[in-house]
């Protein structure tokens, strides 16, 4: 399938892509993950400036009133660029469940770069299930206390605010606004398989006022289901590009090395590897931005098969092309000191998040029943 971009999405597409190629080379991206912050503060004041941090909000919110496949264009060259800014974190999690829960006042402050966001959700024993929340919050003089455990919280360490999830009485599970540096908030640090950070985090009698609670009591997985199942396609959309970074670099190994005096791409063998390459990009692609396209219109099951069936095609087609990329790239392959095993980092890291390849064939099984 293909989608054409209309005149503002190539605009966009190539203001992210000259960006990529002048300031975000693979050598200065290492040097961010090396670094104490892990990412950019001057990355993401140029994030705020250009409008990439508004693009998916509503213009009345004080967004740029972007699409999710808007939002898609932006990922898919984020993800060729191994970005390790809390984009995902802050603006496709963080600020469309605020959206949602109607604090759309702090819309701005996340649009102007001034504002980070990280999602507390997952719990030691939650595994993929998003019911699973074990975090308690009692009622405790004009709010909430917190009491329970939190893990894998991407960026929360460099949050300004996290949005905890958390069961109230028999009411289910509510989502409160708390500050990362509230007393009572233990976070213990530290660096993931693809060069982001994260972290787990104790929560341990730490008070919020009433007005932390983020929309209705018990209402956290209406507003979260439908923003999960949008960054699921940003996801894939990120994936994709990250696909074709590893494609094009192959591609060009393969044309380069050379072994019995000719280039190792003239050896049929490896173009018909180099051509299943190419085949799950494709379809990847087209899968994904065909989900992004449609996801904000659908609703209920239609959404979530949706967002399954993209996750399970880039979670097999990534981890299809990672291993070629690796294998046709030989020892090289395997070192540190190329893009390489970065890429295949990541997109294994994107298999995970919010459910693997089995977890969504399993539920794309329940929804068809």
């Amino acid at each position: 399938m293909d989608f054409t971009l209309n005149e503002e999405q190539k605009l966009l597409k190539e203001s992210v892509d000259r960006f990529v190629r002048e300031a975000y080379t693979f050598d200065r991206r290492q040097e961010l993950v090396a670094s104490e912050l892990g990412f950019s503060r001057d990355n993401w004041k140029q994030f705020a400036e250009l409008g990439w941090l508004g693009l998916g909000f509503a213009e009345e919110h004080g967004g740029l009133g972007g699409s999710a496949l808007d939002s898609a264009v932006l990922m898919e060259a984020f993800g060729r660029a191994l970005l390790v800014e809390p984009y995902f974190t802050t603006v496709v999690l963080g600020g469309k469940i605020l959206e949602a829960t109607g604090r759309e006042a702090l819309i701005p402050s996340i649009a102007e770069g001034e504002l980070l966001i990280a999602l507390a959700h997952t719990e030691p024993e939650s595994g993929f299930d998003l019911t699973a929340v074990e975090t308690r919050a009692e009622p405790s003089g004009s709010g909430f206390r917190l009491q329970g455990r939190k893990s894998f919280v991407l960026h929360a360490a460099t949050a300004d605010k996290l949005i905890v999830s958390a069961r109230t009485a028999d009411e289910g599970v509510s989502l409160f606004l708390v500050d990362r540096e509230s007393e009572g908030v233990y976070l213990r640090a530290y660096a993931t398989v693809d060069g982001l950070r994260a972290a787990d985090i104790a929560l341990e009698d730490v008070h919020v006022e009433e007005d932390a609670l983020l929309g209705k009591r018990g209402g956290a997985l209406a507003a979260l289901e439908p923003v999960i199942d949008r960054a699921i396609t940003l996801l894939a959309a990120e994936a994709v590009g990250a696909m074709g970074a590893l494609n094009e670099a192959t591609f060009d190994y393969l044309k380069t090395r050379r072994q019995f005096g000719v280039p190792i791409g003239n050896f049929q063998a490896l173009q018909h590897r180099a051509v299943d390459m190419f085949v799950d990009y494709e379809l990847s692609r087209a899968l994904a931005y065909r989900a992004a396209a449609a996801i904000e219109r659908l609703e209920g099951l239609d959404r979530s098969r949706a967002a399954s069936a993209a996750k399970v095609q880039i979670g097999r087609a990534g981890k299809r092309i990672g291993k070629e990329a690796i294998q046709l790239h030989g020892a090289m392959g395997m070192t540190n000191a190329l893009a390489i095993g970065h890429y295949f980092k990541r997109l294994s890291m994107i298999d995970v998040l919010f459910g693997n390849v089995d977890h969504h064939l399993e539920r794309l099984a329940t929804l068809a029943l």
